[in-house]
């Protein structure tokens, strides 16, 4: 077996249960849509909006938890259990002051969401759904450092449990509180907002009594959490999240942007955005598990020393993610009406979302090829560069393009996912030799 080979399987072996876990988080998201898409074609354009909105808080919080795996990893392939703990202690004070700062932010945008350009009725559908939605990112960039320290030490299967578990719990509330079942009060898209909340609160309860009872953690646990903090802890793991979170921030703000552009043009092409969204979102799950895998696995090799390794493990796990991404296309390809129909009843959305699935069928190669290479650099402690291609990806190509294509020009809800297609191919491109450049 090559070299090459053998790395991928490994690869494949430690994303597995990653990729299963970041599905069930989108599903989360996906029977929220489907499940509010019931109740009408106004909640279902208005959990989009706010959606989109959350997205970009979350994609920066991500990014600035993106050095607890990075670095928690290179600590454990050197042997340096209680090191891998100072890590997790530090990014969780980053989480909690990420969270808790975005939450706020999203709070006082609550005043100001007139100047989004948005539908009067979508505003009108809005609140409280997005302020419980905000509330909620506290609770899931908690889950996400604390999941982040398992997985990175070798434990990924438990917390893909738990957040299947969540989807589980998710919908269930979803069914009592959206429909007023069990006695509850149907509370519509408000319904769907507190089952989210409460879903996410439970993940944090689950993993700390996963990692505090485990015995594999007992070594690198940190026994205090906020006393004696040290400042170089924080800048060096910062000098990694901040142009992590800058790449993520770059790629949501031009998905979200275009939730915005699509809002422009009506309430039916913003669902249909949202039901092709949600789908392309789910199938990105895939490369985004692989990227998580492949950045421990760089991490943990760099601290072991085996350079020789570094080029196996990123083209492996690219060459894995061209494989899967592929099949992803053919289906939206051939399956885009039955899919879309799954969401919402309305004719005109469901039309509308089938043509951009044929879209998105175009860029699944390139999406996944562009988040592999993302982790792959991220694994190398390379972001500063990367976080350049992909402002110039996304804000110089693919919104100017959708924004004249689409919204001033003639091609419409076409015309913006077209234009995203052109900048994930530029990302996906310039990323790969980057780090073929750096692993020569």
């Amino acid at each position: 077996m090559s070299t090459y080979a053998k790395e991928a399987r490994a690869t494949l072996a430690l994303a597995l249960p990653i990729v299963v876990g970041q599905v069930s988080q989108m599903l989360m998201g996906i029977t929220d849509s489907v499940m509010i898409g019931h109740v009408g074609t106004l909640p279902l354009a208005a959990a989009a909006f706010t959606n989109s909105v959350f997205g970009v808080f979350f994609v920066v919080g991500i990014g600035v938890l993106v050095p607890v795996a990075v670095l928690v990893s290179r600590a454990h392939g050197a042997g340096r259990e209680h090191e891998a703990g100072e890590w997790l202690r530090h990014g969780v004070t980053i989480a909690l002051a990420a969270s808790g700062g975005g939450s706020l932010l999203m709070a006082l945008l609550a005043l100001q969401l007139h100047r989004f350009g948005q539908p009067p009725e979508v505003l009108a559908e809005v609140q409280p759904y997005y302020l419980i939605i905000a509330a909620s990112l506290v609770p899931t960039l908690l889950f996400q450092a604390f999941r982040q320290f398992g997985e990175a030490l070798g434990r990924p299967w438990p917390p893909m449990l738990m957040m299947l578990g969540g989807v589980g719990l998710n919908v269930v509330l979803n069914w009592i509180l959206i429909y007023g079942h069990l006695g509850a009060p149907a509370m519509g898209l408000e319904g769907a907002g507190w089952a989210t909340l409460i879903a996410r609160t439970a993940g944090v309860f689950m993993i700390l009594a996963w990692l505090t009872q485990a015995a594999a953690f007992r070594i690198a646990w940190p026994r205090v959490w906020f006393r004696g903090l040290q400042r170089a802890r924080f800048r060096e793991m910062l000098h990694l999240g901040v142009p992590a979170a800058g790449m993520l921030l770059f790629e949501s703000g031009a998905f979200s942007a275009a939730a915005l552009m699509m809002g422009w043009l009506g309430a039916v092409p913003l669902a249909a955005h949202q039901i092709a969204l949600s789908c392309a979102a789910l199938t990105f799950m895939f490369p985004l598990g692989l990227s998580m895998a492949v950045s421990m696995r760089l991490g943990k090799a760099v601290g072991e020393g085996r350079r020789e390794v570094l080029r196996p493990i990123g083209f492996g796990a690219l060459g894995i993610s061209v494989a899967i991404m592929g099949g992803f296309a053919l289906i939206f390809a051939i399956a885009g009406r039955p899919l879309a129909a799954a969401f919402v009843a309305d004719a005109g959305v469901i039309d509308l979302a089938a043509r951009l699935l044929v879209v998105a069928a175009i860029f699944q190669l390139f999406d996944g090829g562009q988040v592999v290479g993302a982790g792959a650099l991220r694994g190398l402690a390379d972001v500063k560069i990367p976080a350049i291609i992909t402002f110039a990806a996304y804000w110089l190509i693919a919104l100017p393009g959708g924004y004249f294509a689409g919204v001033r020009g003639p091609l419409g809800p076409l015309g913006v996912w077209a234009a995203l297609a052109a900048g994930l191919a530029f990302a996906a491109v310039f990323l790969a030799l980057r780090f073929a450049r750096l692993t020569r």
